[in-house]
């Protein structure tokens, strides 16, 4: 007999892409009905609400099914979809993502160096991202732990002669790495 190597084909749990039920799907029997000016009906037959929405060319769509009973609402389907996905287009701009940027030291670093490397630290911090400063040690250098230290100290405090930061995460010593996260100061 034939061993078969084939993987069961994987299929996908179902999704729910209508949050609402409209027209024929909607179950009970009565409900309270709002038409698309706002005015409330009352409570009417699912029957005569549907109706009612189909003379005007419009859907019936159920957005409160825990009431008692159901509340539905006379509206075009299509421009209630696009209304809400256009609401979370606009939140999703308004949304700032704050990133980490880094800026990498070294002990022998030249006096220009660093002082371009502080201007684009003043840049990510005027675009309100945060910096993680680090400085990795080889060889020898790591013997030179304090002076490490007192350097990245000293970069801070030039950056801070611009922007004022606070730091996120203390200036720490792991191995060959010294490093630590600031922040502007809001």
């Amino acid at each position: 007999m034939r061993i078969s190597r084939r993987k069961p084909a994987y299929k996908k749990p179902p999704t729910q892409n209508n949050r609402y039920r409209t027209n024929d799907r909607i179950r009970s029997e009565q409900v309270r009905l709002i038409d698309e000016t706002g005015q409330n009906h009352g409570v009417i037959a699912t029957a005569r609400a549907l109706e009612m929405a189909l003379e005007r060319g419009l859907d019936l769509i159920e957005v409160s099914p825990l009431a008692n009973p159901p509340v539905v609402k006379i509206v075009d389907y299509s421009k209630l979809r696009y209304q809400e996905e256009k609401a979370k287009r606009q939140e999703r701009a308004k949304q700032k993502k704050i990133e980490i940027k880094g800026i990498r030291l070294s002990l022998r670093i030249g006096e220009g160096d660093k002082n371009i490397r502080i201007k684009q630290a003043v840049k990510f911090l005027e675009d309100d991202d945060k910096v993680r400063i680090e400085m990795n040690l080889r060889g020898r250098e790591k013997a030179h732990k304090d002076l490490a230290y007192t350097i990245v100290k000293g970069f801070i405090e030039k950056i801070n002669q611009t922007v004022e930061t606070i730091s996120e995460q203390p200036t720490t010593i792991m191995g060959g790495k010294v490093s630590t996260l600031i922040a502007k100061k809001k």
